[in-house]
Protein backbone atom coordinates (compact mmCIF):
# COMPACT_ATOMS: atom_id res chain seq x y z
CA UNK A 1 0.00 0.00 0.00
CA UNK A 2 1.06 3.27 -1.14
CA UNK A 3 2.14 5.90 1.32
CA UNK A 4 3.08 5.99 5.20
CA UNK A 5 2.21 4.27 8.23
CA UNK A 6 2.93 5.93 11.05
CA UNK A 7 1.86 5.48 14.64
CA UNK A 8 2.26 7.16 17.68
CA UNK A 9 2.61 5.06 21.90
CA UNK A 10 3.32 5.84 25.20
CA UNK A 11 4.97 2.62 25.64
CA UNK A 12 5.95 2.81 29.17
CA UNK A 13 8.96 1.31 29.04
CA UNK A 14 10.55 -0.09 26.03
CA UNK A 15 12.12 -2.78 27.31
CA UNK A 16 10.08 -4.12 29.31
CA UNK A 17 7.31 -4.18 26.11
CA UNK A 18 9.56 -5.03 23.32
CA UNK A 19 7.90 -7.93 22.67
CA UNK A 20 4.56 -5.91 22.26
CA UNK A 21 6.44 -3.24 20.15
CA UNK A 22 7.63 -5.95 17.72
CA UNK A 23 4.87 -7.39 17.12
CA UNK A 24 2.27 -3.57 16.55
CA UNK A 25 5.45 -2.85 13.95
CA UNK A 26 4.17 -6.26 12.26
CA UNK A 27 0.52 -6.54 13.05
CA UNK A 28 -0.02 -3.17 11.85
CA UNK A 29 2.30 -3.07 8.82
CA UNK A 30 4.01 0.19 10.31
CA UNK A 31 6.75 2.26 8.50
CA UNK A 32 7.64 4.80 11.63
CA UNK A 33 7.01 4.51 14.89
CA UNK A 34 7.69 7.11 17.66
CA UNK A 35 7.89 6.22 20.85
CA UNK A 36 7.69 8.01 24.29
CA UNK A 37 8.31 7.40 28.12
CA UNK A 38 10.68 4.65 26.66
CA UNK A 39 12.71 4.96 30.26
CA UNK A 40 16.38 3.84 29.13
CA UNK A 41 19.01 5.96 28.29
CA UNK A 42 19.91 5.96 24.04
CA UNK A 43 22.68 3.11 25.05
CA UNK A 44 20.18 0.95 26.65
CA UNK A 45 17.50 1.40 23.84
CA UNK A 46 17.24 -2.79 22.47
CA UNK A 47 17.55 -1.14 18.65
CA UNK A 48 19.16 -4.51 17.54
CA UNK A 49 15.75 -5.95 17.79
CA UNK A 50 14.36 -3.45 15.65
CA UNK A 51 17.57 -3.68 13.15
CA UNK A 52 17.14 -7.08 12.97
CA UNK A 53 13.72 -6.45 11.30
CA UNK A 54 14.60 -3.59 8.56
CA UNK A 55 14.13 -0.66 10.90
CA UNK A 56 16.48 2.27 11.52
CA UNK A 57 16.33 3.59 15.26
CA UNK A 58 16.98 7.02 16.86
CA UNK A 59 16.55 6.97 20.75
CA UNK A 60 16.83 9.89 23.42
CA UNK A 61 17.22 9.29 27.26
CA UNK A 62 19.32 10.03 29.82
CA UNK A 63 17.99 7.88 32.72
CA UNK A 64 14.84 5.83 33.62
CA UNK A 65 12.24 8.52 32.96
CA UNK A 66 11.18 10.28 30.24
CA UNK A 67 12.79 8.97 27.00
CA UNK A 68 11.66 9.18 23.01
CA UNK A 69 12.32 7.01 19.82
CA UNK A 70 11.79 7.14 16.69
CA UNK A 71 12.04 3.78 14.55
CA UNK A 72 11.65 3.63 10.67
CA UNK A 73 11.71 1.54 7.91
CA UNK A 74 11.65 4.41 5.14
CA UNK A 75 14.47 6.65 6.16
CA UNK A 76 16.03 8.33 9.66
CA UNK A 77 17.33 11.55 8.49
CA UNK A 78 18.33 15.02 9.97
CA UNK A 79 17.71 13.92 13.42
CA UNK A 80 17.57 16.45 15.84
CA UNK A 81 17.48 15.68 19.48
CA UNK A 82 15.39 18.56 21.25
CA UNK A 83 13.49 21.43 19.71
CA UNK A 84 14.85 24.96 19.13
CA UNK A 85 14.65 26.57 22.26
CA UNK A 86 13.37 23.89 24.27
CA UNK A 87 13.68 24.81 28.26
CA UNK A 88 15.21 22.56 30.96
CA UNK A 89 14.03 21.03 34.04
CA UNK A 90 15.81 21.14 37.46
CA UNK A 91 19.22 22.75 39.40
CA UNK A 92 20.46 23.89 37.01
CA UNK A 93 18.05 23.46 34.70
CA UNK A 94 18.70 20.85 31.68
CA UNK A 95 17.06 19.94 28.37
CA UNK A 96 15.08 16.27 29.37
CA UNK A 97 14.62 13.62 26.87
CA UNK A 98 11.08 14.90 25.32
CA UNK A 99 12.05 15.51 22.04
CA UNK A 100 13.15 13.68 19.18
CA UNK A 101 13.09 14.95 15.64
CA UNK A 102 13.59 13.34 12.02
CA UNK A 103 12.78 13.17 8.62
CA UNK A 104 10.75 9.73 7.32
CA UNK A 105 9.85 8.61 4.51
CA UNK A 106 9.23 12.30 3.61
CA UNK A 107 7.79 13.45 6.51
CA UNK A 108 9.13 15.46 9.31
CA UNK A 109 8.30 13.33 12.79
CA UNK A 110 8.73 14.64 16.03
CA UNK A 111 8.09 12.16 18.49
CA UNK A 112 7.05 15.01 22.02
CA UNK A 113 7.00 13.66 25.54
CA UNK A 114 5.24 16.83 26.89
CA UNK A 115 5.77 17.21 30.61
CA UNK A 116 3.30 16.03 32.91
CA UNK A 117 2.54 19.53 35.03
CA UNK A 118 2.18 17.62 38.49
CA UNK A 119 -0.27 20.25 40.36
CA UNK A 120 -1.72 23.60 39.33
CA UNK A 121 0.45 25.22 41.83
CA UNK A 122 3.88 23.07 40.91
CA UNK A 123 6.72 24.24 38.96
CA UNK A 124 6.68 21.97 36.94
CA UNK A 125 3.09 23.59 35.73
CA UNK A 126 4.87 26.55 35.01
CA UNK A 127 7.89 24.16 32.81
CA UNK A 128 5.03 22.61 30.92
CA UNK A 129 3.48 25.92 29.45
CA UNK A 130 7.01 27.10 28.78
CA UNK A 131 7.92 24.20 27.42
CA UNK A 132 4.51 24.11 25.41
CA UNK A 133 5.04 27.70 24.47
CA UNK A 134 8.65 26.99 23.34
CA UNK A 135 7.40 24.51 21.15
CA UNK A 136 4.44 26.50 19.49
CA UNK A 137 7.26 28.83 18.49
CA UNK A 138 9.52 26.29 16.80
CA UNK A 139 7.00 25.29 14.86
CA UNK A 140 6.01 28.72 14.06
CA UNK A 141 9.71 28.94 12.80
CA UNK A 142 9.48 25.75 10.83
CA UNK A 143 6.14 26.48 8.84
CA UNK A 144 7.18 29.96 7.73
CA UNK A 145 10.22 28.33 6.78
CA UNK A 146 8.49 26.18 4.38
CA UNK A 147 4.68 26.09 4.28
CA UNK A 148 4.86 23.16 2.62
CA UNK A 149 6.33 20.99 5.17
CA UNK A 150 4.58 17.90 6.00
CA UNK A 151 5.26 17.79 9.51
CA UNK A 152 3.87 15.55 12.49
CA UNK A 153 4.19 16.81 15.91
CA UNK A 154 3.14 13.39 17.71
CA UNK A 155 3.01 11.91 20.95
CA UNK A 156 1.88 11.88 24.81
CA UNK A 157 0.91 15.50 25.38
CA UNK A 158 -0.80 15.36 28.65
CA UNK A 159 -3.58 16.89 28.13
CA UNK A 160 -6.98 16.28 27.06
CA UNK A 161 -8.19 19.30 24.70
CA UNK A 162 -12.20 19.43 25.34
CA UNK A 163 -14.18 17.86 28.04
CA UNK A 164 -15.16 15.06 25.99
CA UNK A 165 -12.30 13.88 26.50
CA UNK A 166 -12.20 12.88 29.93
CA UNK A 167 -15.04 10.15 31.47
CA UNK A 168 -15.93 12.88 34.03
CA UNK A 169 -14.84 16.81 33.80
CA UNK A 170 -15.84 16.80 37.32
CA UNK A 171 -13.22 14.73 38.82
CA UNK A 172 -10.66 16.99 36.86
CA UNK A 173 -11.82 20.03 38.38
CA UNK A 174 -8.89 22.37 39.86
CA UNK A 175 -6.56 19.79 38.25
CA UNK A 176 -3.66 19.70 35.34
CA UNK A 177 -4.36 18.30 32.13
CA UNK A 178 -7.63 19.88 31.34
CA UNK A 179 -6.72 23.64 32.67
CA UNK A 180 -7.63 26.82 30.72
CA UNK A 181 -3.51 27.41 29.95
CA UNK A 182 -2.95 24.12 28.97
CA UNK A 183 -5.96 23.86 26.43
CA UNK A 184 -4.67 27.63 25.31
CA UNK A 185 -1.65 26.01 24.86
CA UNK A 186 -2.71 23.35 22.74
CA UNK A 187 -5.21 26.20 20.82
CA UNK A 188 -1.86 28.25 19.85
CA UNK A 189 -0.59 25.15 17.60
CA UNK A 190 -4.49 25.06 15.96
CA UNK A 191 -3.96 29.15 14.81
CA UNK A 192 -0.57 28.19 13.37
CA UNK A 193 -2.80 25.57 11.18
CA UNK A 194 -2.17 22.76 12.68
CA UNK A 195 -4.55 20.09 12.93
CA UNK A 196 -5.21 17.44 15.55
CA UNK A 197 -5.59 14.17 13.37
CA UNK A 198 -7.59 12.29 15.90
CA UNK A 199 -10.13 15.11 16.53
CA UNK A 200 -10.31 14.74 12.60
CA UNK A 201 -11.24 11.66 11.95
CA UNK A 202 -12.34 9.98 15.33
CA UNK A 203 -14.67 13.37 16.48
CA UNK A 204 -17.00 11.21 18.61
CA UNK A 205 -16.43 11.92 22.05
CA UNK A 206 -15.11 9.50 24.55
CA UNK A 207 -12.60 8.54 22.49
CA UNK A 208 -9.45 7.57 24.62
CA UNK A 209 -5.79 6.69 24.36
CA UNK A 210 -4.63 6.21 27.95
CA UNK A 211 -6.34 4.80 31.34
CA UNK A 212 -4.85 5.17 34.27
CA UNK A 213 -3.89 1.66 35.91
CA UNK A 214 -5.70 2.32 39.41
CA UNK A 215 -9.15 1.82 39.87
CA UNK A 216 -9.22 -0.52 36.88
CA UNK A 217 -9.92 2.57 34.51
CA UNK A 218 -9.87 0.70 31.81
CA UNK A 219 -12.82 -1.55 32.50
CA UNK A 220 -14.82 0.97 33.88
CA UNK A 221 -13.88 2.82 30.12
CA UNK A 222 -12.30 6.07 32.18
CA UNK A 223 -10.27 6.89 30.42
CA UNK A 224 -9.11 10.33 28.50
CA UNK A 225 -7.32 11.31 24.86
CA UNK A 226 -4.07 13.08 25.78
CA UNK A 227 -2.10 11.36 23.03
CA UNK A 228 -2.90 13.35 20.36
CA UNK A 229 -1.05 13.96 16.47
CA UNK A 230 -0.49 17.20 15.30
CA UNK A 231 -0.18 18.07 11.26
CA UNK A 232 0.42 20.80 9.43
CA UNK A 233 -1.37 21.59 6.64
CA UNK A 234 0.63 19.99 3.59
CA UNK A 235 0.35 16.61 5.91
CA UNK A 236 -3.26 17.05 6.90
CA UNK A 237 -3.95 16.91 3.49
CA UNK A 238 -2.67 13.56 3.20
CA UNK A 239 -4.27 11.90 6.40
CA UNK A 240 -6.55 9.17 5.28
CA UNK A 241 -7.38 7.54 8.35
CA UNK A 242 -6.83 7.31 12.16
CA UNK A 243 -7.31 4.54 14.39
CA UNK A 244 -6.51 4.28 18.08
CA UNK A 245 -5.28 0.29 18.96
CA UNK A 246 -7.25 -0.38 21.80
CA UNK A 247 -6.70 -3.78 21.78
CA UNK A 248 -2.87 -2.62 22.31
CA UNK A 249 -4.13 -2.23 26.06
CA UNK A 250 -5.30 -5.15 26.87
CA UNK A 251 -3.79 -8.43 28.63
CA UNK A 252 -1.06 -8.49 31.27
CA UNK A 253 1.88 -6.67 30.64
CA UNK A 254 0.17 -3.34 28.77
CA UNK A 255 1.29 0.35 28.92
CA UNK A 256 -1.44 2.52 30.27
CA UNK A 257 -1.25 4.36 27.03
CA UNK A 258 -2.93 2.68 23.51
CA UNK A 259 -0.94 3.30 20.40
CA UNK A 260 -2.58 6.12 17.60
CA UNK A 261 -1.79 5.38 14.27
CA UNK A 262 -2.17 7.42 11.01
CA UNK A 263 -2.57 6.54 6.84
CA UNK A 264 -0.73 9.09 5.35
CA UNK A 265 -1.24 9.18 1.29
CA UNK A 266 1.84 9.62 -0.76
CA UNK A 267 1.56 13.52 -2.32
CA UNK A 268 -0.45 14.13 -5.15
Amino acid sequence: MPGVRLATWNINSVRARLDRALALLERHDLDVLALQETKCTAEQFPAAAFEERGYRVAALGTSQWNGVALVSRVGLDDVADGFPGQPGWGEPPAAEARALGATCGGLRVWSLYVPNGRELTDPHYAYKLDWLARLRDAAAGWLAADPDLPLALVGDWNIAPLDDDVWDPEVFVGRTHVSGPERAALAALDALGLQEQTRVHLPEPHTFTYWDYQHLRFARREGMRIDLAYASPALAARVTGVRIDRDERKGKGASDHAPVLLEVADPA
